[in-house]
């Protein structure tokens, strides 16, 4: 899967838009929070979510595709992970993560931030 296969699919999410709050960083939210980090244009493909309520959950991936899957840096400790999109993880897989990463963010959103459809 490309990135701009996944941007679009994070994109076709509802309530969901594009953000950039670092210089060069592209990241997808609902509402006022990320549910999926998408780095730079420019950088390699790789895919940032949240794998599981807990770091613990979350390392299923690492062991499953130990090449392609790692903690993400400063929030992996609370069950978030960086993914290579051109790695070995199936793109079925990756979609499941996205969609995982985003029912897991809706959730916490105050009711008032969640997208009505």
């Amino acid at each position: 899967m490309t990135r701009e296969e996944m941007l679009a699919y994070c994109l076709a999410k509802p309530g969901a838009w594009l953000d950039r709050p670092w210089e060069g960083d592209e990241v997808v939210k609902v509402g006022s929070r990320i549910f999926a980090f998408l780095g730079s244009p420019e950088g390699e493909a790789r895919l940032g979510v949240k794998c599981g309520a807990s770091r613990e959950v979350a390392d299923e991936w690492l062991h499953r595709f130990p090449a392609d899957a790692r903690p993400s840096p400063y929030i992996g400790r609370s069950g978030w992970n960086t993914l290579r999109l051109a790695g070995g993880i199936p793109d079925d897989e990756l979609i499941e993560a996205v969609d995982g990463s985003y029912d897991a963010v809706v959730a916490k959103l105050p009711k008032r931030e969640r997208p009505t459809g």
